[in-house]
């Protein structure tokens, strides 16, 4: 089993935080030309693009969902997780509106109380009660603390034995 995302949404609906771990043994499906038609762009510059990308799709997911759910269900149901053929999404949000999101292997069980784990334990403690960290992330200025992205790579480790059983891929929104 495997962990392949991880995001941070603040309550202004930016990214303020993403990490994808690679798993270096999965072939890669996808074709080496990107199909939205950036053309000659560096390919550092495609990478960022769609990290972006990545991380509107995933908020339009949760909103949508999110509604749904308490559309059907009313206001006192939560919408924790949804898992398609390929991936599962689990889903933590804070008193304070932050979203955090993971994406993990289908067979992973609920992740809610991890997420909250790494809230409480990580960010709270590494970026809140940091005196540099700011307190809003206007203009999707991402988390940058090394602490934090410490602590968060060591305790995926220990769930998941290695984290996504290979390297990890790390990008701040700024």
């Amino acid at each position: 089993m495997s962990v392949y995302s991880f995001f941070i949404f603040d309550r202004h609906t930016e990214c303020i935080y993403s990490k994808r771990w690679v798993d270096k043994h999965a072939p890669s499906n996808r074709p080496k030309s990107s199909a939205l038609g950036h053309g000659d762009v560096p390919a550092s510059t495609k990478k960022a693009m769609k990290d972006r990308d990545d991380a509107k799709l995933i908020f339009g997911t949760l909103f949508s969902l999110r509604r749904m759910v308490r559309q059907l269900g009313g206001e006192e149901d939560a919408f924790l997780s949804y898992r398609t053929g390929e991936y599962k999404l689990h889903y933590f949000e804070t008193p304070t509106q932050l979203k955090f999101v993971l994406l993990t292997d289908t067979r992973v069980g609920n992740m809610r109380t991890v997420l909250y784990q790494i809230w409480a334990t990580l960010y709270v403690e590494y970026v809140v009660k940091s005196p540099l960290s700011p307190i809003e992330h206007p203009d999707g200025i991402g988390v940058a603390n090394e602490l934090f992205e410490g602590g968060l790579e060591r305790f995926i480790e220990s769930i998941f034995g290695g984290g996504g059983n290979g390297s990890s891929n790390h990008s701040t929104q700024q």
